[in-house]
C-alpha cells in the first residue's frame, strides 16, 4: 500500500528552485521541464483520492506503484542537475586553470545537456502516459487531505473489565491510584491530569479500566456519564457548540469527578487548552486519567511536575507466560509439558507486549499439535493472519498517525537488522542523504531538522532511547523494538530489502538494500547481482570482515544512483577507482576498516558527498590530496597515521558542520586555517596522545557550539594561544562565540581551564565537564560570569581543592556533580563545608554519588529551627513552673 507521495512534492520543489532555473536555461530543456511540472501538478491533485480507493482496486494499486517508480526515477535524473550545479560551482569558486578542468574533465557540458535532454523527454512521456490512465479510475481532484488521520477507528472504550483478565499490572494500578489520590501540591488548578504513556499493545487502556473500576470512590458515576456525553455528543449531540459548553459547565458545577480519556493523539496545545478551560468547573480534587502513545501529548496535558506522566513498561516475562497460558490453553485442561516449553520460547519473542501475547495465545487456543506451536515459535507473530485486535493493527495505528515525512523516515529504518543499536546522528545523516528532511524554514540546519524528527519518533515510542553516547552532544544510542521493526518492514515492503542469503532474489523495484548475512556475500554471488541502477542504499554486514573485494567492486559498478554506501568493519584493502562515478553518493561509511591504507583520489570527485566516516581506520596512511573539493561535506570523522594535517585541505571544507578527529596515534599538529570552517558546529578530538597544541585560530570558530577534547595526554591548551593582534585579520576585541557544551577529559597537561576557551561564551555555555585530569588545580574566576550555565560536572581531579568565589551568581545552575575529588568534596559538604555557602542555592548536588537537594536541606533547617524553638519554649516553661 502506498503511504505517501512525498516524492511528487520533492520533484515540484526541485523544479521550482533557482539552481534548476539557471541550469535549465543553460541546457535548453526548460520547455520539457515546464510541461513535466504541469503534469505532476495534475497528477498530485488526485493522489489523495487514489490512496483511499486503492484498497478496493488492484488496478489502482498498480497505477500508484507505477507513479511512485516514475517519481523516484525522475528524482534520480533531476539530481544529476544538482551534481552538475555543484561541479560548476567548484570550477567557478576554485578557478585554478587547466589543472582543475582536467580534474573535472569527465563531464562535458555539451554531452551533459544532450544526455539530460534525452532523459527528460523520456521522463515527461512516461508521466504523460501515467496521467492519461487517470481517466478510467474516476478520481476526484483534491488539493488538501481532509481524510481522518486514523483510517480504522478504534471501537469506543467502555469501562468494564474483569480484574482476572489483567495480569501483572497490579503494582502499576496501585501506583496510578496513588497518583490519583494525591492532592494537587500547590497546583493552582482544581483538576489534575495523569497521563499513562507507552507503545501500542502494552495494556494502557486495560490499566485505565482497572483503575476506573477500583473500589476507591472519586465521585458520583452519573457525573462521569454527563461529562462523557457532553464531550462526545451523546444525548446532547444535537446542541450547538455554545449550548454544549453550557451543558458541560452545568454538569460539573463544582462537583468532583474522574474523567478517563483513552488513546489521545491530538498534539495541538490550543485544542487541549480550549477543552481544559471547560473542565475546570469541577470541584478541587477532580482527576483526568489519559492514555496516550505520545510523550508530547502527555507533556501538553499532564500536570505532574518533573515528568511527562506514568510511563508503562513491558510486562515481566513471568506475567507474560501466565497470560499466554491463560489464552492458549482451555480452562481446566491439562497443559502438555512439551507445549509449555515451546510456549516459553514464544514468549521470549513477544518482548513483554501483552497484546502480542494475547494474539499468539488466541491463535494457538485449543491446538495440541506441536507442529502448530513450533511454526509460531519459528516465525514472527505479526506475519500470521491478523484479526482487528491483534498487535500489528495496534502498532499500525501509531504509524498511521505520523505525518508523511515521518512515515518515510521510520520506514527507512527497516534496513537495519533486528536488535541493531544505532546512533541518532548516523540515522539523521542517512535521512539527509535520502532527501527526507524538509522544513518550512529555509534557514534551519538539516541536522537540527533531523534531530527534531528523531525526537518526535522517540516521543511516539517508535525508538527506544538507550541513553547518551556523548553527553552534551545530542548523540543518543537507540534501538527499534522488534515489533516496531517488523512494522517498518511491512510499510517499506517493495522499497527496502534485507538480503539473508546468496540465493535470495532482488526485485528491480527495490531502492534500499541491506545485506544482513555474510552468506549473501559469496564471491560467486557478485556476478549474479541484478542491475542495481535504481538502488539508493547498500549496507553490507556490520562487524563482518568477510566482505569481499569483488563484491564491493560489483556493487559500486552497478549502482549509479547510490546515495548511501556503508562498508563498516570490512576487510577490503583497496577501494575501486570507479568510486568517482557515484556522482550522487552522499553518505560513505568506511569506519572500522583495519586494512585499508589509501583512498583513491577519485573520492574527491563526489561533490554531493555530505558524510565521510573514516573513523577507526587505523592503517590509513594519508587523506586524499584533493579532499578540499568535497564542497558539500557536512560531517567528517577521520582516523589517520599522519603526523600532521597542516596540508590536508580540511580547512577548505566550507560546508563542514561536524568534525571528529579520533585515534590518531601519530598526530602532532592540526591545520592552521581551522577558522575557515565558518559553519562548524561540533568539534571532537579524541585519543590523539601526541597532539601538542591546538591552532591559534581555534579562538575564531564563531559558530562552534560543542567542543570535546578527550584523551590527549600531551595537549597543552595554552601553547600558542596568545592573542596575535599584529597581522591578524580578526578583531581580537570582538571574539564572539556560541559555545554551549565544553567537555575536557584525560588531559594530563591541564592545570587550569584557559580563559580563551570560555571567552565570548558567558551567555551561551550551558554544560561544562572536566574529568580525569590528574593535575587540574583551579577553575577560572570567570566561572561566575557564565550566566547560562546549567550543568557543571567535575570528576577525578584530585588536586582541585576549592571552588572559585562568586558561584552564588550562577543562578541558572541546576546540577553540580563532584566525584573522586576528595578535598573538594570535603569542602562542599552540606552546612559544614567551607564551600557549601557558594553552592547552597543549586537545586541538585551530587557528591561522590550521594544526591543532595538544597530544598531538602532548607526544609531540614526549618524543621530544626522549629524544633529548637519548641524545645526552648518547653524548657522556659519548665523553669517557670519549677521556680
Amino acid at each position: 500500500m502506498v503511504e505517501s507521495f512525498f516524492p511528487i512534492e520533492k520533484l515540484l520543489e526541485k523544479l521550482g528552485s533557482f539552481a534548476y532555473e539557471e541550469l535549465l536555461l543553460f541546457c535548453g530543456v526548460k520547455n520539457d521541464l515546464e510541461k513535466l511540472k504541469e503534469t505532476l501538478t495534475t497528477v498530485k491533485s488526485v493522489v489523495l483520492d487514489a490512496e483511499e480507493k486503492q484498497v478496493h482496486s488492484h488496478q489502482l494499486r498498480d497505477w500508484l506503484e507505477k507513479l511512485k517508480d516514475a517519481c523516484y526515477d525522475a528524482e534520480d535524473a533531476l539530481d544529476e542537475f544538482e551534481v552538475e550545479d555543484l561541479r560548476r560551482q567548484v570550477i567557478k569558486q576554485r578557478s585554478i586553470g587547466r589543472k582543475l578542468r582536467n580534474f573535472f574533465g569527465s563531464s562535458n557540458p555539451i554531452a551533459f545537456c544532450f544526455r539530460m535532454g534525452h532523459q527528460l523527454k523520456k521522463i515527461r512521456e512516461r508521466f504523460d502516459e501515467i496521467a492519461n490512465m487517470m481517466g478510467k479510475f474516476n478520481l476526484t481532484l483534491r488539493l488538501d487531505d481532509h481524510r481522518r488521520v486514523v483510517h480504522e477507528e478504534r471501537e469506543p472504550t467502555h469501562s468494564f473489565v474483569r480484574t482476572s483478565d489483567i495480569i501483572g499490572r497490579y503494582e502499576d494500578g496501585e501506583k496510578i491510584i496513588e497518583l490519583l489520590m494525591q492532592t494537587s501540591d500547590g497546583e493552582s488548578e482544581t483538576v489534575s491530569v495523569i497521563p499513562i504513556v507507552g507503545i501500542g499493545g502494552l495494556g494502557k487502556t486495560a490499566l485505565a479500566k482497572l483503575v476506573y473500576n477500583d473500589q476507591k470512590d472519586f465521585g458520583k458515576r452519573q457525573i462521569m456519564t454527563k461529562i462523557i456525553n457532553s464531550v462526545i455528543g451523546g444525548n446532547h449531540g444535537n446542541l450547538d457548540p455554545d449550548r454544549m459548553q453550557k451543558v458541560l459547565r452545568d454538569s460539573l458545577n463544582g462537583k468532583r469527578y474522574l474523567l478517563v480519556m483513552d488513546d489521545v493523539w491530538n498534539e495541538d496545545p490550543r485544542a487541549w487548552g480550549e477543552l481544559k478551560s471547560l473542565l475546570l468547573g469541577g470541584a478541587e480534587g477532580s482527576k483526568i486519567l489519559v492514555t496516550t502513545r505520545s510523550n508530547k501529548v502527555a507533556l501538553i496535558m499532564g500536570t505532574m511536575r518533573g515528568t511527562t506522566g506514568y510511563n508503562l513498561q513491558e510486562l515481566p516475562y513471568k506475567d507474560c507466560l501466565s497470560l499466554f497460558m491463560k489464552c492458549a490453553f482451555k480452562e481446566g485442561k491439562e497443559k502438555h509439558p512439551n507445549l509449555v516449553k515451546i510456549g516459553e520460547k514464544i514468549m521470549e519473542k513477544c518482548r513483554g507486549i501483552p497484546l502480542a501475547v494475547r494474539t499468539v495465545g488466541s491463535l494457538l487456543y485449543g491446538s495440541t499439535d506441536e507442529h502448530d506451536w513450533e511454526h509460531v515459535r519459528d516465525n514472527d507473530i505479526w506475519k500470521l493472519r491478523q484479526a482487528p485486535d491483534d498487535i500489528l493493527p495496534a502498532l499500525r495505528l501509531s504509524y498511521d498517525q505520523l505525518p508523511p515525512h515521518l512515515k518515510q523516515c521510520f520506514a527507512y529504518c527497516s534496513i537495519f537488522p533486528k536488535d541493531y543499536k544505532f546512533a541518532s546522528v548516523h540515522l539523521v545523516q542517512f535521512w539527509m542523504a535520502q532527501g527526507l528532511l524538509q522544513s518550512p524554514n529555509e534557514n534551519e540546519e538539516l541536522e537540527k531538522i533531523g534531530m527534531r524528527y528523531f525526537k518526535e519518533l522517540c516521543s511516539r515510542s517508535f525508538f527506544q532511547d538507550l541513553g547518551d553516547l556523548l553527553p552534551g552532544l545530542e548523540v543518543f544510542n537507540c534501538q527499534i523494538h522488534d515489533l516496531m521493526h517488523d512494522l517498518a518492514l511491512l510499510v517499506a515492503k517493495g522499497e527496502c530489502l534485507m538480503v539473508n542469503s546468496a540465493g535470495q532474489s532482488i526485485p528491480k523495484s527495490v531502492r534500499h538494500l541491506s545485506f544482513v548475512s555474510a552468506n549473501a556475500l559469496r564471491n560467486d554471488f557478485a556476478s549474479f547481482l541484478p542491475d542495481l541502477g535504481r538502488v539508493r542504499t547498500i549496507m553490507l554486514p556490520i562487524d563482518d570482515e568477510r566482505t569481499s573485494q569483488s563484491f564491493v567492486t560489483s556493487c559500486i559498478s552497478k549502482s549509479k544512483s547510490l546515495r548511501v554506501l556503508v562498508l563498516m568493519n570490512s576487510a577490503i584493502e583497496v577501494l575501486p577507482r570507479k568510486m568517482g562515478n557515484l556522482r550522487q553518493l552522499r553518505h560513505l561509511d568506511l569506519s572500522g576498516n583495519r586494512k585499508i591504507k589509501k583512498l583513491p583520489n577519485s573520492i574527491c570527485e563526489l561533490q554531493s558527498l555530505q558524510t565521510l566516516n573514516l573513523g577507526d581506520c587505523l592503517e590509513l596512511e594519508e587523506l586524499p590530496k584533493d579532499i578540499r573539493y568535497l564542497v558539500s561535506l557536512r560531517m567528517f570523522v577521520v582516523t589517520t597515521k599522519q603526523k600532521s594535517l597542516l596540508e590536508s585541505g580540511i580547512g577548505c571544507l566550507s560546508s563542514l558542520r561536524f568534525l571528529m578527529i579520533s585515534d590518531c596515534g601519530n598526530l602532532e599538529y592540526l591545520f592552521e586555517d581551522i577558522d575557515q570552517l565558518s559553519v562548524l558546529r561540533s568539534l571532537v578530538i579524541n585519543s590523539c596522545p601526541r597532539l601538542i597544541s591546538l591552532p591559534p585560530a581555534m579562538k575564531y570558530l564563531s559558530s562552534l557550539e560543542t567542543l570535546i577534547l578527550l584523551k590527549c595526554e600531551s595537549l597543552d591548551l595554552n601553547l600558542n594561544m596568545e592573542m596575535e593582534e599584529e597581522g591578524s585579520h580578526h578583531d581580537c576585541n570582538n571574539v564572539r562565540s556560541h559555545l554551549r557544551t565544553l567537555c575536557v577529559a584525560e588531559l594530563t597537561q591541564l592545570l587550569e581551564l584557559p580563559q580563551w576557551l570560555l571567552q565570548g561564551s558567558s551567555k551561551t555555555l550551558q554544560m561544562l565537564t572536566i574529568g580525569d585530569c590528574p593535575n587540574f588545580m583551579a577553575l577560572p574566576r570567570s566561572l561566575k560570569d557564565l550566566e547560562a550555565l546549567e550543568n557543571l560536572l567535575i570528576t577525578s581531579c584530585p588536586k582541585l581543592s576549592s571552588l572559585p568565589e562568586g558561584m552564588h551568581h550562577l543562578t541558572t545552575l541546576k546540577t553540580l556533580a563532584i566525584e573522586e575529588c576528595p578535598a573538594l568534596c570535603e569542602r562542599c559538604k552540606p552546612l559544614t563545608g567551607e564551600d557549601w555557602p557558594k553552592i547552597a542555592h543549586i537545586p541538585q548536588i551530587d557528591l561522590d554519588g550521594e544526591m543532595i537537594k538544597s530544598s531538602d536541606i532548607q526544609l531540614s533547617l526549618e524543621r530544626f529551627s522549629q524544633t529548637a524553638e519548641t524545645v526552648s519554649t518547653e524548657v522556659q516553661r519548665f523553669f517557670n513552673t519549677a521556680f
